[in-house]
Order: structure tokens, then sequence, then C-alpha cells
């Protein structure tokens, strides 16, 4: 029976904590923030997106990096595994569109109590407030324990590094996670915020804040190339654009930073062909054939995306239906089909939902989680270098890589 440190109070740390504790180990969980799970609390919008229930095959699909590094964490411990071991522990799951797998009650804090009371049932053993300086090793290739900022020693015979990334500093992801990492000698690639907002060079977007749009097609491209195309929803904000799409496709976007500024097209209307479309605008131009063009297509849009798209048209807003020539109501049809915006940007680690870089895969067992370079040391979650799409799957990883972490420490 080994004593086991895990360093952070997050999804993996958590995981891996009770897997340990189940194995029969002596558990200390360390967290320097006053409660465990402070990033759990944000995420699905307070939610909490426990997982996915795709098939394994798009689990796979859905990490943009380093998925086959995942494919002993993910077949150890599944996203069926995963509602089941909540559902069996007394925490009702709903899924979603999407497959999106949430808690049935929609709150983020039930799943935090609920890995709190197996923790207590498991004998886990928990400080908060309790902030890790250093990793301790003998001969720099075998962990001895930590050190924490207030000059304690604490023996261990393995530690298993849960912190997190970068992003959402507030939550308590400082990095450290890496800093441990670099000073054992492991590789840490190049960390850049992921899943986060653009921002837009356009003026109109502040008037569009807070509009949501659904089922609509996004296409980014930088030059003629597209990078990324999607179907989905969005959400504009005051200084840009984000929403499911939107997170998704900064993933795919983030490590291009030197082709900003890209250019993004909205296809308003994907399920009509264009042709279907000037049929509709026709339609609506024939029900209001007398009146001015800015009151007469009020069908088409939202309220608050309505003066914004009559601005754009180039049509005089005063205009009458009737006065319109077929060449503006077929560029009127095209701005819809294509709604252009230049992405300048993107938003920092405070509003990333995840941190894309990390920890080298290359020097971390697959089959463990357990470091090639430093025997007894552990890394799960975040902290890694894996990530991927919105949905649950980021979820996922720190489930699955915590609990193999946990399962796999001797």
């Amino acid at each position: 029976m080994s004593k086991i440190i895990v360093i952070g109070g997050g999804a993996a740390g958590m995981m891996a904590a009770i897997q340990s504790a189940d194995r029969g180990h002596h558990v200390l969980l360390l967290e320097q923030n006053e409660k465990l799970g402070k990033k759990i609390y944000i995420t699905g919008k307070g939610r909490c997106n426990l997982t996915n229930a795709c098939d394994t095959e798009d689990l796979f699909k859905s990490v943009l990096h380093n998925g086959k590094f995942l494919y002993s964490a993910f077949y150890s411990f599944s996203n069926t595994q995963v509602t089941d071991f909540f559902e069996s522990h007394g925490l009702a799951t709903k899924t979603e569109r999407g497959e999106r797998v949430f808690p049935a009650s929609d709150h983020a804090s039930d799943v935090i109590r609920t890995l709190q009371k197996v923790m207590e049932e498991r004998g886990v053993k928990l400080r908060l407030h309790t902030r890790v300086q250093e990793l301790l090793t003998e001969s720099e290739n075998r962990i001895t324990g930590v050190r924490l900022s207030d000059g304690t020693i604490l023996k261990a015979d393995a530690v298993i590094v849960a912190t997190g990334g970068c992003s959402y500093p507030s939550t308590g992801s400082t990095g450290d996670g890496y800093r441990f990492a670099r000073e054992c000698g492991h590789q840490v690639t190049e960390l850049r915020p992921a899943l986060v907002p653009f921002e837009t060079g356009e003026p109109w977007v502040k008037e569009l804040q807070g509009l949501s749009l659904r089922n609509v097609r996004v296409r980014i491209r930088t030059g003629k190339k597209v990078l990324y195309e999607e179907f989905g929803e969005m959400l504009f904000t005051h200084y840009g654009v984000s929403g499911p799409l939107i997170l998704s496709a900064s993933s795919l976007v983030s490590g291009r930073m030197e082709q900003f500024p890209m250019s993004m097209e909205i296809d308003l209307k994907p399920a009509m062909t264009p042709e279907q479309l000037d049929r509709r605008i026709l339609r609506d131009f024939e029900e209001n054939r007398n009146r001015q063009f800015k009151n007469g297509v009020q069908k088409l849009f939202p309220g608050k995306l309505l003066p914004v798209m009559v601005s754009l048209s180039g049509i005089h807003p005063d205009k009458k239906i009737n006065e319109i020539t077929r060449e503006e109501r077929r560029n009127f049809a095209a701005l819809i089909k294509s709604l252009p915006m230049t992405l300048t940007g993107l938003r920092d680690f405070n509003e990333a939902i995840i941190t894309r870089g990390g920890v080298s895969v290359k020097e971390i067992n697959p089959s463990t989680m357990e470091s090639r370079l430093v025997q007894g040391l552990y890394f799960a979650g975040e902290v890694l270098d894996v990530d991927a799409l919105t949905g649950g799957f980021n979820l996922q990883i720190a489930w699955s890589t915590g609990y193999l972490a946990g399962d796999s420490v001797r």
C-alpha cells in the first residue's frame, strides 16, 4: 500500500484520487483553491457537459492533437463508463443535442458533490488552500514527494500532477504543472489559448452583442484556402464572435496566428439553395411591395440583426420594395448566404476554455500516464499536450487520463 499525492482538485485530479484509493493506496489530494472543481463549476455554462455519448471512433476524431496517445485512456475509462460512474453514485444524467451528456439537474455543483462524496467513501484525504512549490526527486529519476509553498515536505511513493493548464486563471490554473514538468526534465510544447472566442474588425458587431444564431454555417479562410467549415450555433459579443461553432474553429486555427487577419463568412440560411432563397425573398417582396425595404424583410432575421443586414445590403432603408431592382435583390440574397466578417485575432487565456499544448506526450507512457523520465511521476488532464473540440470531449480526456493514472500508480 503506497502513499500517493495528487496535485490538483479538478476533474482529472479527483478521478485520479478516487481510482488510486480504490486500488487500496493512501491518497492525499492537494488543492490550492478554497474548494474543489472551480473550473467544473463554469463548464457548460454552469451545467457541466460531463462527456459525449458518441461512438468511440467519433471520440478519437474529436481530439485535435495527439489522439492516438489517448487510446489506452479512452478504452480504460470510456465515455459510457463515465456516465455509468456518475449514475451509479446517484447522479442522474441526460443526453442532449450533439450527444452531449449533462447532469439531469443542470447543476455542475452536483457533479462536484458526487465526486467529493465518492472520495470521502474511498478515504481520500483532502487539503485545501495548499500550494505545491516543487516536486522532490531522488537522483533525478525517482519521485520522493513534494515541497509546499510554506516549506513543508510531504513524502510520497508516487505523485500525480493534475494541475490543469493556463486557461481561466481565475479558477487557479496558474501553469504550475508545466513548471513542475520542466524542472523534472520534461519538454513542454508551445502553450496557446484554445476553445476561445475571436475578435473581429467590423464596428457593427457591437450592435449584435448577445445575439445567438442557431443553424448557421460558418466558413473561415486565409486567402483562398478554407481552414474551417461547419454548421451549428454561434454568438455575437461586444468584441467579436463566440459560441460552439466559433470555439471549435479557434482550436483549429490557433496554430496559425501569423495568418491573421482571416476572413469569415456566415451563411444565415444554409438549408436554402441560392435559388430557393431568392424565391423566398421574392415572396416577401410581393407581400410587402408597397412598404419600405427596412420594414419588408423583417421575417428573414432576428430583430437585432435586421438593421445591420439592411445597412450592409447597400439598399436605402426607405426605398420602396417595388422599386428594388433584380440585381439589388440578388446581391441581398448573396449577403444572406455569405455575410462577411474579418477575424483579427483570438482572445487570451482569461477567456479560453482549454490550453493547447502541454507536457510532451512523447515522454509519457500512454498505457499508464507515468513519466518516462521520472519513476513514480504521473500526469493527467489538461496539463498534457492533448485537446479536443467542444461537446464534453475535453472533460472525457480529464476523466480518462485521471482514471488511468490513478489505476496505474504503484
